[in-house]
This record gives C-alpha cells, structure tokens and sequence, in this order.
C-alpha cells in the first residue's frame, strides 16, 4: 500500500522515516538536519557508531524524540546527469525498504530523495522512486508494508500524485 502526504516527515507517527542523509550520517541540510533537529543529540551519537554510509545504501537508528520508532538514513546520489544517478537513486529506496523489513517494520515513510541540494530533477525522481516502492512491494507481500511518500511542497505533492495514478 502507498499513499501520499504533504507536510514534515519528522511529525509522522510510522516505525520508520528515511533520512535523505549525507555519506557521513552526522546531519546536514534540508530533510537531514531538520530529523537531526528533532530527533535531538542522541541521534547524531548513534549515527557517529555507524561510520557513515555509502550512496545508495542505508542504515537504521532509533527515533529518540521523533514520533518514528526508527530513522532509516540512505545517501542519495548527487545528480550529475548519468545512468548511474537513476540506479544509485533506486537502490536508496530498496534498500531503504529492505531494512525496514528485516527489522521488522510495517511502516515507512519517504521523503523526495536527493531532489533538494543534491539537484536531482523532482520529476525523474518521482518517477523512480514511485517504481522502485511498487516493485518492491510486488516482490515482498509478505512484508505488509505500509509506504508513505511525504512531498514536503504542494510541487512535489503534485508529481507524486500524478505518479500514483500511473
């Protein structure tokens, strides 16, 4: 199951949310700081354990102070233009939702990956992201996974409409 919601990913009350991190896990701009924020200091302390996390890939933290059980933090590729942004940008929500499933978790909510300071372009990436969730979902109905794709702006609100019609 998917559905689509405007507003803060840090405010939902799911087992998890994904963190649209850094390589370094340790906080940074837009989604990532704004989690980083919320969750409070004993967030970066467990991220700092991890030793980061290569593009693509993606571990998984407690929630702290956020309503989320879980924070699962995947580096998104920044965009350059090639194929290997779009296969990096895939694997980020499979192996997002991967990790999810092996803890255990029933529910997952996204934000718009790398669309923000990394440039990928939010309609590409709506598309792949909307694609690599179906998929996934399709090769793991076991999971009972409940996605929730949250656009932080009426834009992507927007896209991420359009692509759960298709």
């Amino acid at each position: 199951m998917i559905k689509i919601i405007q507003g803060d990913i840090t405010k939902l009350v799911v087992d998890a949310i994904v963190n649209a991190a850094n390589n370094s896990l340790l906080g940074g701009l837009g989604v990532d700081g704004a989690i980083h924020q919320a969750a409070g200091p004993d967030l970066l302390q467990e991220c700092r354990e991890l030793h980061g996390c290569e593009t693509g890939q993606a571990k998984i933290t407690r929630g702290y102070r956020l309503p989320a059980k879980h924070v699962i933090h995947t580096v998104g590729p920044v965009y350059s233009g090639s194929s290997t942004d779009s296969q990096l940008l895939r694997a980020c929500y499979l192996n997002s939702l991967s990790l999810a499933k092996q803890n255990n978790l029933h529910s997952i909510a996204f934000p718009a990956i790398s669309t923000g300071a990394y440039g990928f372009p939010a309609k590409r990436a709506a598309e792949i992201a909307f694609a690599a969730v179906k998929d996934w979902l399709k090769q793991n109905p076991s999971a009972k996974m409940e996605v929730t794709m949250c656009a932080f702006d009426n834009a992507t609100f927007q896209l991420y409409q359009k692509e759960l019609a298709k």
